[in-house]
């Protein structure tokens, strides 16, 4: 799956996005933060496990994402995290972390498509959901 991500544009892709997300990380024990990022044609630069956490909380710093963003020369980013207990859903912890990386990334000319939780019973798109 991820052959099939690279060098294709990935908002064109989306489902192949999820499958790829999907397979590597909705069935893990324990939560991961995974960063998309992207060039100025959506093309993937790279897929990176920024952190790797507990049963049921992984450390995201705003910093971080944005440093590591600026060091790729990525134009926008997707953010993708699973939950182990299998519901996509956001947390309140969730959508407040997005919030300041999308604060942060748009100060400085960084998009975020998406923020994007999987997990056993699916997938939770903060944009689809009008939280990005």
């Amino acid at each position: 799956m991820r052959g099939e991500v690279l060098n294709r544009p990935v908002l064109n892709t989306w489902n192949a996005i999820l499958d790829y997300v999907r397979a590597a990380m909705a069935f893990s024990d324990n939560e991961q933060f995974r960063i998309l990022f992207l060039d100025k044609k959506n093309q993937l630069i790279a897929d990176e496990v920024q952190q790797e956490g507990t049963v049921d909380h992984t450390p995201v710093y705003t910093r971080e994402v944005i440093k590591r963003a600026l060091e790729l020369g990525a134009s926008a980013i997707v953010l993708v995290h699973n939950h182990p207990s299998g519901d996509p859903n956001p947390s309140l912890a969730d959508i407040e972390m997005t919030k300041k990386i999308v604060d942060a990334g748009q100060r400085l000319g960084l998009a975020i498509h998406d923020h994007v939780i999987v997990g056993r019973k699916g997938h939770y798109s903060f944009r689809t959901n009008g939280l990005i």
